[in-house]
């Protein structure tokens, strides 16, 4: 990870299958499942439809089985990125490919709603961290804007699922199927069956 300037990362147990972004200067815990890399084209098919429905398929359950984990040998590690767009190559080899830009954009905006939704610029301000290297503070400007800012979590964003929300996704996962050439809308049960033969032709061919 030492050129990147952020890292990705999603819970290794959540009720949701969310991704976001957390500054390199940040050291993980064991509960969260992080992925070297840096650039919104991997953390859009990561956060699409697709990769979500995919690893809910093959994860594992914690306890009674309400609470899907995500397991990277079973759900990152079989996972087929689209052709060409695969996290074994820079991203920088394929920024200019025409379905990258169109996964990336999709991305950046869905990263901004939902950063704009947990912290509010009339609720928070930022405050330089007094420790050299570490991203700046984020503060609320008020105790009533710390008692709003208490529930903007992800997990209840998610559980609210506004309409803003549902749109973006959507704009999100369309870009994602055109890169694999599948068409709008497509079907879950017809995504996946499209997955799996992905699968099975790569570990067929060895890649």
């Amino acid at each position: 990870m030492a050129d990147l300037t952020r890292k990705l990362a999603t819970p290794r147990v959540a009720k949701h299958r969310v991704f976001a972004w957390v500054d390199i200067s940040i050291m993980p815990d064991c509960q969260l499942i992080v992925t070297a890399r840096d650039d919104d084209i991997c953390f859009g098919i990561l956060q699409s439809c697709f990769h979500e429905a995919w690893a809910l398929g093959l994860c594992t359950w914690l306890g009674v089985g309400n609470d899907p984990r995500y397991t990277p040998s079973t759900t990152f590690e079989t996972f087929p990125f689209p052709e060409g767009l695969t996290p074994n190559r820079r991203a920088g080899e394929y920024a200019d490919d025409p379905r990258a830009i169109a996964i990336a954009e999709a991305a950046r905006r869905l990263n901004e709603l939902r950063e704009a939704w947990l912290n509010p610029p009339d609720l928070v301000e930022r405050v330089p961290e007094v420790v050299p290297g570490f991203p700046d503070r984020i503060v609320p400007v008020s105790p009533k804007a710390a008692a709003i800012l208490k529930k903007r979590t992800l997990t209840n964003l998610y559980n609210e699922r506004p309409a803003w929300l549902d749109n973006t996704h959507r704009e999100l996962d369309t870009a994602v199927a055109a890169a694999y050439g599948w068409p709008a809308g497509i079907a879950e049960e017809d995504a996946l069956a499209r997955l799996l033969d992905l699968n099975r032709e790569r570990a067929a061919g060895g890649r």
